[in-house]
């Protein structure tokens, strides 16, 4: 059986970097979040301007890096920690759960918590106050399922790349 201990430490650090860089889009201007958030809210804020389409691509960048790379670099890190690399699905399992683990906080904690039931003042576009798309779990949860989707797709390129290196 491979060595999961580091498991915890790398979803912990993955989640950490993933949140750091969706805070860093947000606190610039939630505007640059527009795509992103649920269509009553999109209907409401005007589209972004070809400047802030810049922005938004510039700072969100590290977010899909981070995304994409942090579940392959963890799960190479993991392959090489035994005296033989662990059969496919083990890689499979590793670089997927890292993704999920920030897909499940990223559901519950940032979006159903922080968005839609605290909807700290930093996360409201000016002129969207009280507007119903804050309270739009559905919206989110769907997001949810689309990343658990994408959590299984990360860990099957992710572990074939490893297999394919090692």
């Amino acid at each position: 059986m491979p060595d999961y201990s580091l498991f915890p430490l790398h979803a912990a650090i993955g989640t950490l970097l993933g949140t750091a860089s969706l805070f860093a889009v947000v606190l610039r201007s939630p505007r640059l979040m527009r795509n992103d958030y649920p269509p009553v809210l999109k209907e409401a804020v005007p589209p972004l301007t070809p400047e802030e389409k810049r922005t938004a691509w510039l700072l969100g960048m590290p977010f899909f890096l981070i995304l994409l790379f942090f579940p392959f670099v963890v799960t190479m890190l993991f392959a090489t920690r035994g005296p033989q690399p662990p059969a496919f699905l083990y890689l499979f399992l590793y670089a997927a759960g890292i993704a999920f683990v920030f897909n499940v906080w990223d559901w519950l904690v940032l979006d159903w918590l922080l968005f839609c039931t605290i909807t700290p003042r930093w996360v409201i576009v000016p002129g969207t106050e009280g507007n119903p798309g804050y309270k739009d779990y559905a919206f989110h949860f769907r997001g949810f399922l689309i990343g658990t989707l994408f959590s299984a797709i990360i860990g099957l390129i992710s572990a074939g790349v490893v297999a394919l290196l090692l």
